[in-house]
């Protein structure tokens, strides 16, 4: 994890928040997900989320990309209003990157072949495609494998390119959801570099939900801890740890950080 932070800059962020909340509700027939809950995501920010199965993590990426819609509250985008927004216009309008736990790309494609689908929906510049591609190409280091169909790469290879699928739109904010899922030490350590220079090379604004508690905190700027449809605890990776009520309701008493 210090190999993680140190490649960890500060000096750009900013309190400009880019993703806001405000006392969004959400309900699946009787079963309340989110109760009135409230938070911000600022410019520049890596913003991690922690809590168990089943208590929205999933459904907040979800209602920010206009997939659903709140029973109540409002969501804010660069501060507009986007409670109205279809997904597709919220996606381009502000610029919007989303990367799935499962799938995302072209099986039956090739890495180079995946990317040139998604860039004639995303990239309206017809002479800028190629060039983006083969920057992410080369960003990614995966000119070998660029003729490798999807379904023949690796776990963290299958990673990359969907990262670099969700990059073609040049974005300001990037969803990644279970980033970390399923993947072996090196390919997190690989991932959690790739997201840290993401944020520093590029300015991106990031938001990352997960499982694995140590891999998330390792890389973000401010986590959140979610139970039973509130947000109980929120702050820096090592203040978070010891708070009580994060403790009680997600980490237990035996958890170690650092």
């Amino acid at each position: 994890m210090a190999i993680i932070k140190k490649f960890r800059i500060k000096s750009f962020k900013n309190k400009n928040s880019i993703v806001e909340f405000e006392n969004i509700s959400l309900s699946y027939g009787s079963r309340l997900i989110l109760d009135n809950i409230n938070f911000k995501i600022n410019e520049g920010q890596i913003f991690g989320m922690l809590g168990p199965n089943g208590v929205g993590k999933s459904t907040i990426f979800n209602l920010i990309t206009g997939l659903i819609t709140p029973g109540s509250g409002k969501i804010k985008i660069a501060g507009e209003d986007v409670n109205n927004y279809p997904i597709y216009l919220r996606t381009k309008r502000f610029k919007l990157g989303y990367v799935p736990q499962y799938g995302g790309y072209f099986n039956d494609l090739t890495l180079h072949d995946n990317l040139k689908a998604i860039s004639e929906i995303v990239i309206d510049k017809k002479n800028y495609r190629n060039e983006r591609i083969n920057y992410l190409i080369s960003k990614f280091e995966l000119e070998n494998l660029k003729d490798v169909k999807a379904k023949f790469l690796s776990g963290g290879q299958k990673k990359k390119l969907v990262i670099a699928l969700s990059l073609l739109g040049e974005p300001r904010v990037l969803l990644l959801d279970e980033c970390f899922a399923a993947l072996d030490v090196l390919t997190i350590k690989m991932l959690q570099e790739i997201i840290v220079n993401l944020q520093n090379e590029n300015r991106i604004t990031i938001c990352i939900c997960d499982h694995q508690a140590r891999d998330l905190l390792a890389c973000v700027d401010v986590a959140m801890i979610l139970s039973n449809g509130k947000i109980i605890a929120e702050d820096t990776p090592s203040n978070l740890v010891k708070n009580i009520n994060a403790r009680d309701a997600y980490f237990g008493d035996n958890f170690k950080f650092n």
